[in-house]
C-alpha cells in the first residue's frame, strides 16, 4: 500500500473524530453580554446532546471519495468548561473519543481526539472563533500536514463544517471533508444545553 493511500486512510479515520467538535452552533446570547469567552462557553452548552451527521470525504483531486452517516453525542465532564464526546460512523465501522474544552488562560477553545489507530490529535482556535487548526504533524514520507476546521451555515439545530489539509505550512489548502449536522429527534435542545448548569456559574466567565 502506498504512503499516499495510508495517509488518506488516516485522514478518513480522523474525520470521524474532529469535525464534530470544531463545528458547533452558537447558543442564544440574549441573556448575557457577548465576549469571546462567553461565546466559547455558549458553544459548549449548545453542543450538548445527540447529532446526526453526514460526512462527505474528498480524494487528493478534490473529487467525492465516499459518503456516510453517523451519530455524534456530547455531555458535560466539567460544567461550562469540558465536554466529552463520542463519534460513531457505523457504515465505516469507525468510532472515536473526544474532549472539547475552554482554555480561559489562553482565550481559546481546544479539542483532543483519538480513534482506533491511537493517534492523538490536538486542535485549537480563538475563543468565539469559527476555525480551529492542528499543529503541523509529521507523515511517514517526511512531509508535514496541518489540518484546518471551519464551521458555517449555522442555525439553531443544524450547521455545516469542512476540513482542509495543508502540506506547505498553511500556504495552500486542499479539501478533506464536508459535514452536515442535524440535531437528532429527542436530542437535547439549545435551551437545555444552556440552562442545565446555569447555577452555579463558573468563576472564570461572567455568565450572570
Amino acid at each position: 500500500m502506498s504512503t499516499a493511500r495510508t495517509w488518506s486512510g488516516a485522514l478518513s479515520r480522523l474525520s470521524t473524530a474532529l469535525f464534530s467538535l470544531l463545528a458547533v452552533p452558537l447558543a442564544d446570547a440574549s441573556e448575557i453580554e457577548s465576549t469571546p469567552l462567553t461565546s466559547a462557553v455558549q458553544q459548549l452548552r449548545h453542543s450538548v446532546g445527540i447529532w446526526n451527521v453526514t460526512t462527505t470525504q474528498f480524494d487528493d483531486m478534490g473529487e467525492v471519495a465516499r459518503v456516510a452517516s453517523g451519530t455524534y453525542r456530547f455531555d458535560w465532564v466539567v460544567p461550562d468548561r469540558v465536554l466529552s464526546g463520542r463519534a460513531d460512523m457505523a457504515e465505516w465501522k469507525q468510532s472515536a473519543g473526544m474532549l472539547f474544552y475552554v482554555n480561559p488562560e489562553r482565550s481559546t477553545i481546544e479539542m483532543t481526539s483519538v480513534g482506533p489507530d491511537g493517534q492523538l490529535w490536538v486542535m485549537s482556535g480563538p475563543a468565539g472563533g469559527e476555525t480551529r487548526t492542528t499543529s503541523p504533524t509529521a507523515l511517514p514520507d517526511g512531509r508535514k500536514v496541518q489540518l484546518r476546521f471551519t464551521r458555517f451555515n449555522v442555525s439553531a439545530n443544524s450547521f455545516e463544517s469542512r476540513m482542509d489539509a495543508s502540506y506547505d505550512g498553511g500556504a495552500s489548502w486542499r479539501p478533506g471533508n464536508h459535514q452536515t449536522y442535524k440535531r437528532a429527534a429527542g436530542g437535547r435542545s439549545a435551551s437545555e444545553g444552556r440552562l442545565r448548569y446555569r447555577k452555579p456559574a463558573q468563576n472564570y466567565v461572567p455568565l450572570t
